[in-house]
């Protein structure tokens, strides 16, 4: 089972990215995903997080408002909209499945990994 993530890549300030995960290999009934990022020399930090089982979602303060995590109609993909970026959102981006459908951003609880995609915000 693989997640797989694409969509990152150099935006201005003040611009928008879309990130995509696939999550089409997962088989559990109920799951929750989650977008962490890892700055240069920074912990992995959770982004946000959305059930499968209703749609719930949770965000980090910092991005509260100007990111959106959604699925697609089919839940074989999980979108992470990302508006008004700024240089301090640079980062590698993650997407992770929880086999607990619980709304919650602790990297430790999170067993599956992609490989991460790079953005950059920058002028």
């Amino acid at each position: 089972v693989q997640l797989v993530e694409s969509g990152g890549g150099l935006v201005q300030p003040g611009g928008s990215l879309r990130l995509s995960c696939d999550v089409s290999g997962l088989s559990f009934d109920d799951y929750a995903i989650a977008w962490f990022r890892q700055g240069a020399e920074k912990e992995r930090e959770g982004v946000a997080v959305i059930s499968s089982s209703d749609g719930t979602t949770e965000y980090a303060d910092s991005v509260q408002g100007r990111f959106t995590i959604s699925f697609d109609d089919t839940k074989t993909t999980v979108y992470l909209q990302m508006n008004s970026l700024n240089p301090e959102d640079t980062a590698v981006y993650y997407c992770s499945s929880d086999s607990a459908d619980l709304l919650r951003l602790d990297p430790t609880d999170f067993g599956l990994w992609g490989q991460g995609t790079q953005v950059t915000v920058a002028s």
